[in-house]
């Protein structure tokens, strides 16, 4: 949890939009570029990650994990052009991100088994805490620093969690096991058709919450807030994000997979609905607070879910492939999204648009197999 939490920061980026257009003269759409790319890395990262997760021992592998991070965030930091950010902040941080965000969600599962949904939950809340955390630090920093100083602070506090993370592995001695411990509940036969079921219900149900994740502060300006409201913008966007994960991974573990991933896009969908009917700044807030609520909890549910279908080690290769729906998600939406703002100054179409594929993810949700019935409590 150290380890997601400090590396949850790379989704605080929406407080760097404005510096960054200012600081390179640059439109919102190449901007936005910036984060899309990170999340490309990040996904092939985690695509990955099971051919060395289990390369190195857990507290070698959270330091380097952080080590490259934290060079990414410098090299961003020293770069007077954006090839240079995508070179240090979405290129070296988002894979690190990515290595470190996949290894602490594996091993999570395997502390806790039989209650796979709630550790991965936890998990995965920790990974939200940061992207709450953060833009409040980063936006002071940016006042007192400039966008350089804050991208520095950023990697100081990058190597120091490195640090505590790979402390706290080595004082529990923990092992990255590479055997599976529970068998698969999904004959292999239908594993190709099941992953491009869940490739396709996963990626358009974390669409809404990436979009909304990049653009926050956007999203919360052009409903006309002010600027001290604007920085709570990301903050709810990730409080949110916490709480969904940690309430979702408790009531998968008890109640049916298809009924929590079902629902989970259609509180997208109404939170969308919200931001679309132009209700003001603190309707728009709320907005994105349920939308942050939504994508965390089905962050933290679908990892679980695979891995109750496919077992523990299959289960890892399994999400990897599954991860790169969020990666392509990644990619288009917060892209698209400046993109489409830059043609005509409001987001109306790309929350449309995100509002049809949250209902396209919970009609493929809803026709998954269950998951995970054994380890069900009354």
């Amino acid at each position: 949890m150290v380890l997601t939490l400090t590396l949850g920061s790379v989704h605080a980026f929406s407080v760097f939009l404005a510096p960054m257009e200012e600081a390179f003269s640059a439109s919102r759409a190449e901007v936005s570029l910036t984060y899309s790319l990170a999340l490309v890395c990040l996904t092939l990262a985690v695509l990955g990650g099971h051919r060395v997760f289990g390369l190195l021992k857990p507290p070698l592998f959270a330091l380097i994990s952080c080590a490259l991070a934290a060079l990414g965030c410098l090299i961003a930091s020293w770069s007077g052009t954006l090839w240079g950010v995508w070179l240090g902040y979405s290129l070296l941080f988002g894979a690190a991100n990515g290595f470190g965000y996949g290894y602490a969600l594996q091993i999570s599962a395997q502390a806790m088994p039989a209650r796979k949904a709630l550790a991965m939950g936890l998990t995965t809340a920790a990974y939200a805490l940061g992207a709450a955390v953060f833009p409040g630090l980063l936006t002071e920093a940016l006042t007192s620093s400039g966008l350089a100083g804050a991208l520095q602070r950023l990697a100081m506090g990058l190597a120091a969690a490195g640090l505590a993370a790979g402390g706290l592995f080595h004082l529990a001695r923990a092992r990255f096991e590479l055997a599976a411990h529970a068998p698969s509940s999904q004959d292999a036969s239908h594993t190709p058709r099941l992953l491009v079921h869940l490739w396709i219900a996963y990626g358009a149900g974390v669409s809404a919450g990436l979009m909304v994740i990049g653009h926050a502060t956007g999203l919360a300006a052009t409903a006309g807030a002010s600027t001290s409201l604007l920085v709570w913008a990301p903050i709810l966007v990730a409080g949110g994000n916490m709480l969904g994960g940690v309430l979702a991974g408790w009531l998968t573990d008890r109640i049916s997979t298809r009924t929590v991933l079902t629902g989970l896009p259609l509180l997208s969908l109404a939170g969308l609905a919200v931001l679309l009917m132009r209700s003001g700044p603190q309707a728009t807030l709320a907005g994105l607070a349920l939308i942050g609520f939504a994508y965390g909890a089905i962050i933290a549910v679908y990892p679980a879910v695979i891995s109750y279908l496919f077992g523990t080690l299959n289960g890892i290769k399994a999400y990897g492939r599954v991860f790169t729906a969020w990666g392509t998600a990644g990619l288009i939406f917060p892209w698209l999204a400046g993109y489409l703002f830059d043609l005509s100054a409001s987001y109306t179409t790309v929350l449309t648009l995100a509002a049809a594929i949250s209902a396209l993810s919970a009609f493929g949700a809803h026709r998954l197999p269950e998951a995970g019935a054994k380890h069900k409590r009354p």
